[in-house]
């Protein structure tokens, strides 16, 4: 890829999802960053948010709501996905118990496994205190 062209509003998309612990939308994302670019269109955001997933700065998750969130976080890691208030949360595991299940994928698949992203489904915390 050629040099890319440094963007402040390419940076604050950046900081934002690095510094959230929510998975925003687009559209938060774009409510987010409206504040300090009052001028920055809808369209901006989706474009620097597709670069910076194409980069590997962010990552997208389809929900499964319809919706794509972005997280910051590149690290391997899996998610929560909250069928009551639809929240993508952050499932920390341990390293070598997301190798046992890459492995356990690839003892059955005829091809090669290089990594997974799960998503679990069921009631966040939140959620269970106010039922």
């Amino acid at each position: 890829m050629a040099n890319l062209k440094y963007s402040r509003q390419r940076e604050s998309i950046k900081h934002f999802l690095a510094t959230t612990k929510e998975h925003p939308t687009a559209d938060t994302v774009y409510t987010h960053v409206k504040e300090e670019f009052p001028n920055i269109s809808l369209g901006t955001v989706y474009r620097n948010l597709k670069l910076l997933t194409d980069l590997g700065e962010a990552i997208k998750i389809t929900a499964p709501d319809g919706g794509d969130r972005f997280d910051g976080c590149t690290q391997p890691h899996n998610h929560f996905y909250c069928t009551k208030c639809k929240r993508i949360l952050d499932l920390d595991l341990d390293m070598k118990k997301i190798e046992m299940i890459n492995q356990a994928a690839a003892d059955n698949f005829d091809g090669i496994i290089h990594s997974s992203n799960t998503i679990f489904f069921g009631e966040c915390s939140d959620c269970i205190k106010k039922s």
